[in-house]
């Protein structure tokens, strides 16, 4: 029988009715893994390609059999069902969802690379993460998730809109 991992997954949106997205994504991933924690959800300034809508974003724990790269395909089929297009990197999107912790593995190929390159300067990531998971500690940098976020300079406004009780009304809805 395969280990289970515990894998937390960003996801994004900033298309469409973006909490109806991330609710769809996440009732999504339940096929895939066990959908623990949700985090709420933060209203989030664009990163890089700013000009485009704001983003909604949340963090969930996922416990999941799956060997990375096949979480990384089942993913990709969820954000491709749910009618994400690749126009431009890092432009607007119907939902996006990266794997930014699998357990405490280290993975860099071309497909995949875990813990997330940039999830460590990303406050739109460890915000949400430090609410459901601060004491996990980066493979790589051995610090907590609270220690990064802490350490993260001013900027990257991120607003907190739905706490996790009222959301979890939302994911099970």
């Amino acid at each position: 029988m395969p280990s289970i991992l515990a894998t937390y997954l960003s996801l994004g949106s900033n298309l469409g009715d973006r909490a109806a997205n991330l609710s769809a994504a996440i009732a999504r991933l339940g096929a895939v893994g066990t959908v623990g924690a949700v985090s709420s959800l933060y209203e989030t300034e664009p990163v890089e390609v700013t000009d485009q809508p704001q983003f909604l974003n949340c963090v969930i724990g996922l416990a999941t059999a799956e060997p990375p790269q096949r979480l990384l395909r089942s993913i990709l089929a969820i954000e491709r069902e749910m009618g994400r297009e690749r126009k431009q990197d890092k432009g607007p999107r119907i939902i996006d969802i990266d794997i930014v912790l699998f357990g405490e593995s280290i993975l860099d190929t071309s497909e995949l690379t875990v813990p997330h390159p940039a999830m460590h300067r990303r406050r739109f990531v460890l915000e949400p993460l430090a609410e459901i998971a601060p004491w996990v500690r980066h493979p790589l940098l051995q610090k907590t998730i609270r220690q990064l976020r802490d350490e993260l300079p001013e900027g990257q406004a991120v607003r907190k809109i739905l706490s996790p009780e009222a959301g979890n009304r939302i994911w099970q809805a």
